[in-house]
């Protein structure tokens, strides 16, 4: 009996750790794609704090009712909140969907263990700071064309982004002009974790399962950098292409239209004439 006992709360271990184990790597996935792009665990702040120790800063009801509903604890007027606001340059943490109190709760409990850790896993990426040459830029322009494909064949930037200097069409205008993105977002590493991780509802299916490749990380980077420097083109131009595209191909539709309308009875007709010539 005593023997059977034990191997019963040995199995109640064992599930009780592979239960602790999953939730853990679930927590850890979640952190990854929601959290990451902006938030570092030892790497120091990004467009939010660095969340190593938030737990000795502030208490866990407190950053369970922010991280569900970060908003209202910020209209409120709770002076912590608002301090963090200030320090993102006025940039509000968005409501992460699904989230939940218990959800929260496990975040806390990750970013406790990681914070235990000589270095966590999500230190985020260390970018170079190093000058950016030509050669970096180049590359940066064809992986965000399209030039060049993507190593874990996600989409070019081109399909849904448009930046300055782009010929044709310009790009695509399903997201946002990127010219200025580099400022936005507050120099390299706040671009780079964004880049490794896109947390947008649009970009995030698509680069969940296919990241960029953190050598296409730098280029990209010296590529914005570059746009933002030199700043804006007059779109206009990018709008009477688009015009005057639409109105060429407009008038080759029309005159195809024209030429298919003449021959319309041609099959009838000359049957027609042919007969009645040879009954006169």
């Amino acid at each position: 009996m005593t023997a059977r006992v034990q191997q019963f709360a040995g199995a109640l271990a064992l599930f009780s750790l592979l239960g602790i184990s999953a939730n853990g790597q679930e927590s850890a996935d979640y952190f990854r794609q929601h959290c990451f792009s902006c938030h570092t665990i030892g790497g120091g702040n990004l467009t939010g704090p660095d969340l190593k120790d938030v737990t000795a800063r502030q208490d866990r009801e407190w950053l369970t009712r922010f991280i569900t509903s970060p908003k209202s604890v910020i209209d409120s007027g709770d002076p912590y909140a608002q301090d963090l606001v200030q320090q993102a340059r006025g940039i509000v943490m968005p409501a992460i969907a699904g989230m939940t109190p218990e959800r929260a709760g496990s975040l806390l409990d990750l970013i406790e263990a990681e914070s235990l850790l000589e270095e966590s896993q999500f230190k985020g990426l260390q970018i170079s700071d190093r000058p950016f040459t030509p050669q970096d830029i180049a590359l940066g322009r064809q992986l965000f064309a399209g030039e060049r494909r993507l190593v874990n064949r996600g989409p070019a930037c081109l399909a849904c982004h448009t930046t300055r200097g782009m010929t044709g069409l310009s790009g695509g205008k399903l997201g946002p002009d990127l010219s200025r993105v580099f400022e936005r977002l507050g120099g390299r590493r706040n671009m780079g974790a964004w880049l490794a991780m896109p947390p947008t509802p649009t970009m995030q299916p698509l680069f969940l399962t296919h990241p960029l490749d953190a050598e296409e990380v730098l280029p990209l980077i010296s590529f914005f950098e570059d746009t933002a420097r030199q700043g804006e083109d007059d779109q206009s131009v990018a709008v009477l292409n688009f015009f005057f595209l639409g109105l060429g191909g407009t008038v080759i539709v029309l005159f195809a239209f024209d030429a298919i309308w003449k021959r319309r009875f041609r099959g009838v007709r000359a049957p027609l004439v042919e007969r009645n010539g040879r009954a006169r």
